[in-house]
C-alpha cells in the first residue's frame, strides 16, 4: 500500500540465495558438479558465520542441492532441516569435471560454461528447464523462500527469476558462503542484493 492506501503492485516475496562454502576443488577453481565433496575447514568456519546473518529471519520454506556441500553449509547457517530439491544441484560437468577452465581451454579455446560445449554434461537448455521448475515453485509458496546451492545453477536461477536466458547468469559473479536476494519491484522481478 502507499501512503494514500491504493496498492501500488508490489509484493513482498522474495528468494534469498546462498552458495556453499568453500571446498577444495572449489578453492582451486576445479570444476564440480556431481563430486560430493566437504567443505574446507575454512568453509566451515565461514559457513557458520552466515547463522548470524540469517539470524531473526523467517522463510516460509528452506531448500537445499542435495549435495554435501550445500547441506553441510545450510546445517552450520542453522538450517539443518531445509528440504532436498534435486533442482539446486549444480550444473553438470560431465566430462569437464574436476577440470579447471585452463584445463578445458586447451581442448576448447575460449571455453565457458555459459556457452560449451559440455561433453557428457548438461545444455543450456537442460539446466534452464530444471531452473524454471524452481523459479515456478519459489512463485507458488507464500512467503519468503531460502535456497542453499551452487555457483553456476544459483547464477542461473537469478538470470531466470529475471527472465532473463540462462547463460546471462555469466554476468553475475557469485563467491562462496555468500548471500544474494531475488524479490520484486512492483510486478517486476529484481536483484535486490548480490554477492553479499
Amino acid at each position: 500500500m502507499t501512503d494514500d492506501g491504493s496498492d501500488d503492485g508490489s509484493r513482498d516475496d522474495e528468494v534469498w540465495l546462498v552458495r556453499h562454502g568453500e571446498t577444495e576443488w572449489s578453492r582451486d577453481g576445479r570444476h564440480t558438479s556431481t563430486t560430493d565433496l566437504p567443505l574446507t575447514d575454512e568453509g566451515r568456519r565461514v559457513a557458520e558465520t552466515l547463522r548470524e546473518r540469517l539470524a531473526g529471519e523467517s522463510f516460509a520454506l528452506v531448500l537445499t542441492s542435495p549435495r554435501r556441500r550445500a547441506r553441510d553449509t545450510a546445517g552450520l547457517a542453522g538450517r539443518p532441516d531445509a528440504e532436498v530439491d534435486g533442482d539446486l544441484v549444480e550444473w553438470d560437468y560431465g566430462d569437464l569435471e574436476g577440470k579447471t577452465t585452463e584445463e578445458i581451454r586447451e581442448s576448447h579455446p575460449g571455453w565457458t560454461i555459459w556457452q560449451g560445449p559440455v561433453p557428457g554434461g548438461e545444455t543450456a537448455d537442460q539446466i534452464s528447464a530444471r531452473l524454471d521448475r524452481l523459479v515456478a515453485r519459489c512463485r507458488a509458496t507464500d512467503g519468503r523462500v531460502l535456497v542453499f546451492g551452487h555457483g553456476h545453477a544459483l547464477r542461473g536461477l537469478a538470470a531466470r527469476w529475471l527472465g532473463l536466458p540462462v547463460v546471462d547468469g555469466r554476468l553475475l559473479r557469485l563467491d562462496t558462503a555468500t548471500v544474494s536476494m531475488l524479490g520484486w519491484e512492483r510486478e517486476t522481478a529484481v536483484l535486490l542484493r548480490w554477492n553479499a
